[in-house]
């Protein structure tokens, strides 16, 4: 998996998390879906890897990743900031797997 996140998310993602100290997670969010394949991928800001996260390197800095959830990403992935709709987006070559991508900091 080759994840680049664009100049746009990176001082986003450097605005959101100021000086705390942790990794970006890229977080397949099942919670109130109902079933696993409905899930959303979200940005999290964790303190440390869970024991299934795989560290990913990128062109900005590491991103953690569920091992069991890779299936439900594209090889190719890119994590952008939409200044117009003020959101992150995941997209991949081919399609905008989420377009209005949320962030949490659970490090605070």
């Amino acid at each position: 998996m080759e994840i680049e996140i664009t100049k746009a998310a990176s001082e986003k993602i450097a605005e959101k998390i100021k000086s705390d100290t942790g990794y970006l997670k890229l977080k397949y969010d099942t919670e109130g879906t109902g079933c696993v394949l409905n899930g959303v991928p979200i940005l999290w800001y964790v303190e440390a890897a869970e024991e299934e996260d795989k560290l990913i390197e990128t062109n900005d800095r590491p991103i953690l990743v569920e091992t069991s959830k890779t299936v439900f990403y594209d090889k190719k992935l890119k994590i952008d900031f939409s200044e117009s709709a003020r959101t992150f987006q995941l997209k991949s070559p081919g399609q905008t797997i989420n377009g209005r991508m949320n962030f949490k900091n659970m490090v605070k």
